[in-house]
Order: structure tokens, then sequence, then C-alpha cells
């Protein structure tokens, strides 16, 4: 048994080492930096315009049911423009995104590396790009364990050599998960906050001590910013997890996302306030200035919860390779520099991330915060956010304010650790949304 263990373990280590032989790293400068991670990343400045989604739809979160037939489709620019030998590897994480101790073996059947070999070149741009896709899995590359994933790209067949990552999660539906939406009772913070109510039924499940075999995770609008977790029941019951009234389960409202629409590089639309291009031919795109939000009232607005869709509404052909690229200039108004942190732009244009090319600068001509997004064609959600000097949450209170009735998706995660087993499992799902009640 032990030397099993001590086999196993040998194995592991070399393993990991000889695949990735990086080291984590906190500092939010992502950019260029080939520490590997395990989270959502553009290892290199030319990588832009990430996606991944379900194959059904372009808006499904990175989230598939296991065994069910279900697929996803990771596309991306390469602004070099030329032919490059991408490949893709896939790693099994724990509930809390650690590597778990799987083998590759134990979690794929077939191959656990895949060429990505379909690819076309941008047509009539300024901007010169090479778009990649790949779909899985597939009948060679198949996951046998739920759970929490990271696929890492990688150039030339070197793994060190990394180009991207990005998160998804593979479920089963093996429990029951009853839960609602409402604004948190009495306090300052009612009319501010959405809280969660849930239970977590799970009859027939092996389960021998319900907090540490099983955790619970939940999130809002597929940000991994803002996860929560895993989340301690506020009480349990025979073969049931009870969340109610759970502090932890409570969420900033916020409010409906800013957007703005680049679909048309020759027509202003309602928030582009100019469109030009400098004297290298590269398109420019001057939104209008913002506004702070904190103290106005709330107004419902369809949005799409901080994503984006390429379009170019000048053409008809091929949108993947037909949509340009345009730098983008944002403002928000401010009369004196904050002293004690830092404005950024979120969304999923940012990958939901805190770094140096989202963090705004304070001009002092102009009294506000600016930055410049470069960006695909497309419509586009996004809100800004203040971090704290000393902290990495990203809090939208002071710039958007908080609603209790604002339009959220959430996500309620369940993993099973059994005895036994060194791995967590990724058994029930529960997506909601605040108005579909």
């Amino acid at each position: 048994m032990l030397s099993s263990f001590i086999k196993r373990s040998f194995i592991l280590i070399t393993l990991c080492f000889s695949t990735f032989a990086f080291s984590q790293s906190t500092d939010d400068d992502y950019v260029n930096d080939n520490a590997l991670r395990y989270d959502d990343h553009a290892y290199k400045s030319t990588i832009k315009t990430v996606q991944l989604h379900g194959t059904q739809w372009e808006f499904s979160p990175a989230l598939i049911e296991m065994n069910t037939g279900e697929q996803l489709e990771l596309s991306f620019d390469d602004l070099d423009g030329d032919q490059k030998q991408y490949s893709l590897t896939f790693v099994h994480c724990n509930a809390d995104w650690t590597p778990s101790d799987l083998m590759t073996m134990e979690y794929m059947d077939g191959f656990n590396d895949m060429n990505i070999i379909n690819f076309s070149f941008s047509m009539n741009t300024l901007q010169k790009y090479t778009h990649y896709s790949i779909v899985f899995p597939t009948q060679s590359v198949k996951f046998i364990k739920s759970g929490n994933y990271v696929l890492y790209v990688y150039l030339n067949g070197d793994k060190k050599d990394l180009v991207l990552s990005r998160r998804f999660m593979i479920f089963e539906n093996k429990l029951n998960i009853a839960a609602s939406i409402r604004q948190t009772i009495g306090g300052d913070d009612q009319q501010n906050k959405q809280q969660l109510e849930f239970s977590v039924k799970y009859p027939g499940l092996n389960v021998i001590n319900p907090a540490k075999d099983l955790k619970v995770y939940v999130g809002q609008n597929y940000r991994w910013d803002n996860l929560k977790g895993p989340i301690e029941p506020s009480f349990y019951a025979p073969n049931e997890l009870n969340y109610s009234m759970n502090e932890a389960a409570v969420f900033n409202g916020g409010n409906e996302f800013r957007f703005f629409d680049m679909r048309s590089l020759r027509v202003l639309s309602e928030r582009v306030k100019d469109i030009y291009k400098d004297e290298g031919s590269k398109n420019h795109v001057v939104l209008t200035p913002d506004e702070m939000r904190t103290t106005k009232a709330y107004i419902f607005q369809n949005d799409i919860n901080g994503s984006f869709l390429i379009k170019n509404r000048d053409i008809k052909g091929n949108q993947d390779i037909e949509a340009d690229y345009a730098s983008v200039d944002f403002f928000l108004p401010y009369p004196n520099p904050e002293t004690k942190g830092n404005f950024y732009i979120m969304g999923k244009l940012t990958d939901w991330r805190l770094n140096k090319n989202n963090k705004m600068t304070y001009n002092y001509s102009r009294l506000g915060y600016e930055c410049k997004l470069y960006l695909k064609q497309g419509y586009y959600n996004y809100i800004y956010v203040l971090t704290k000097d000393g902290e990495k949450a990203a809090d939208e209170t002071l710039t958007e304010g908080n609603h209790w009735d604002t339009e959220n998706d959430y996500t309620i995660l369940v993993y099973y650790r059994q005895v036994g087993m060194y791995y967590d499992q990724l058994i029930a799902i529960k997506k909601m949304n605040s108005l579909k009640r």
C-alpha cells in the first residue's frame, strides 16, 4: 500500500515538472508571463478575442454535461497573422482550482493532446490576424471524470511555450438542488443585495461526512472573480444540506451592464462618439464619456451580463475573419484621482481580470479616468470597478451602484469527494436567473 502511494506520488511529481516546469505567480501582470496558472489567461500579447463556450450557443458558459455528446468550442485570434502550430492539453483540477492528484490516463480516454488544424486568415481587414478554432471532446479525446478542467494551448509542441489557458467544467446530474433568489431581509443592504436560498438533497449517495465530502460554490454571471465557496450549510438534515439565510450566499445586486456597439466602423451608434483611422491606418473608436451611476435610480435594460458578441455589420461575410479590430477609448469623469485604489474596466472583454491592460489612468486635463482596449468588432458589455490598495476584490459599488432587482445569472455547483477517492467530482449544478423565479 505504502509503496504504491510512493510510486504514484513520484510519477505525479515527475509528470508535473516535465510537462509544466513553471510556478504560479500572484502578479496581476499576466501578458507575456509564462508562469503556469490554473485560470483564464492570454500569455502572449498577440492573442486576442479568446472564447470558450458550448457549441449550441455562443453565450453559453464553458460547461457541459458528461456523456451527453455536448461539446465546447475554443477560438482565438493571433495578430501576427501567420500560420503557427498550436496544440492544447487538459488538466483536471479540484473544486478550488488547484490541480488534482489524478493521472492523465485516469481522467481522459484516448489522446490527451490535440493539434489545432482549423485556421483561417483575416480578409478585408486593416488588422491582419489568423483565426484558430477547435471543438472538443471528440471520439479520440474523451473525458471520463467530471469536475473542473483547465485547457492549455501551447506552441510548436513545447508545453513550456504557453499561449493561453481557459477554465471549463464537466458535470453529472446526481443530485437535486431546489433554489430561489430574493432580496436580503432587513439591514442597510436590503435594497442592494440578492440572496440565494437553496437546499441540496443527496439520498442514495454514500456521504459519510457531509461537511467534508460535499463542497458547494455559488457564482454570479459566470464570473470567476466573485465565485463564493465552499459555503457552509445553515443546517444539516437527513440526506440534505440547507442554505437558508446564509450570508455566504449574498451578492451585490450590481446594475445592468454598460454597453457599446461597434458592429459598424462606418456608422456611429448610440454609445460611439467618433470613429477614425490614425496615420498608421489603424481603427479608433471613441466612446461617449460615461458617468457614475451610484446615485441614479435603477432602470432595467436588456444586457448580456458582461459578455460580448463578435459581429461586423458592414459586411455579410464570415464574421470570424472579416470583423476588424479597433482601439477603443473609454473615459469615466472623476473630479479628483482616487488615492486609495485603482479603477479597472471589467467584463468578458477583459477575461474578468484586473491587470495592466484594463487598469485606468487619471487624466488631469480631462478630469477623469481613461483606458484604451484593442477589441474586435462587435457588441460589448462592461462595468467599471474599484480595487482598493492591498485588496484583490473588484467592487462596482462606487461606480455602478447596487440594486436588489438587477437581472443576474447564478450558478450553484456541488462537488463530491467520495471516501477513498483523491479528486472532486462535479455531481450537480443549478442555473438560475434573478428575474425568472
